[in-house]
């Protein structure tokens, strides 16, 4: 599938970095290792498209002009190996230099544009940070944020450390919000936050599919039999 809105790190992007520094960059984050799915997500089938395609094409129904894909295999490459999520959020700024950028990773099947046309709208407002929360339980991503002096500042100096320490595991996402300002959004609809890190999650997402084409089973009772523990988002974090 082609997508008017995606772009490629080349030549001709960076030389013209201007026109894609001036609205707010979508962001697919993509480049976990797929471990306890034991396939690549991105690459999981969703109706007629693959998990990438969806991702892809929900911010850009959100009103996202420029869409890049964060991971080795499917876009940005990572400027540093094995650092995570925030790995993948440092590479895409330190390449794109954008004025704000809407994250959503890859493994939210349930995921609406509503929902991201929510958080951007509040950012742009308010000029914060943006992200969910359900049943007092904190969702860092998606993400909306404005990239400021010392968001890069902060990033430059984090990502310098970990490298130098050569840490086994990549600073948390937190770490980042904990610095700047934010605005936490109540979730009216948990279940498009619901995460398919395991066959047996993305079994549950598949179930949700099969029965919402026979209006059998709205989309407010998934969540119900859903485990959403904070072990299911350890990678969003």
């Amino acid at each position: 599938m082609i997508f008017q809105s995606d772009i490629h790190l080349n030549d001709t992007v960076q030389s013209n970095a201007a026109q894609y520094n001036q609205d707010c960059l979508g962001v697919v984050l993509a480049g976990g290792l797929s471990s306890r799915m034991g396939l690549d997500k991105a690459q999981l089938p969703r109706n007629n498209a693959t998990m990438l395609d969806f991702s892809k094409q929900l911010l850009i129904s959100a009103g996202i002009k420029h869409v890049v894909t964060s991971g080795d295999k499917h876009g940005v490459n990572d400027l540093v190996s094995n650092a995570g999520p925030l790995g993948g959020i440092y590479s895409v700024i330190r390449q794109y230099k954008p004025k704000a950028i809407m994250v959503l990773p890859v493994d939210l099947p349930l995921m609406t544009s509503q929902a991201i046309i929510q958080l951007k709208q509040t950012g742009e407002l308010s000029k914060k940070a943006c992200y969910f929360q359900a049943q007092q339980q904190i969702h860092f991503l998606p993400l909306y944020l404005p990239i400021t002096g010392f968001v890069e500042l902060f990033l430059n100096k984090t990502f310098k450390n970990f490298s130098e320490t050569k840490a086994a595991k990549g600073p948390a996402i937190r770490a980042l919000l904990k610095q700047v300002p934010f605005q936490v959004l109540q979730s009216q609809q948990e279940q498009v936050l619901f995460n398919s890190n395991t066959p047996e999650q993305w079994q549950q997402a598949q179930t949700f599919f099969k029965q919402s084409k026979t209006n059998k089973k709205p989309l407010n009772k998934l969540s119900a039999n859903s485990n959403f523990s904070s072990s299911n988002r350890s990678s969003h974090v």
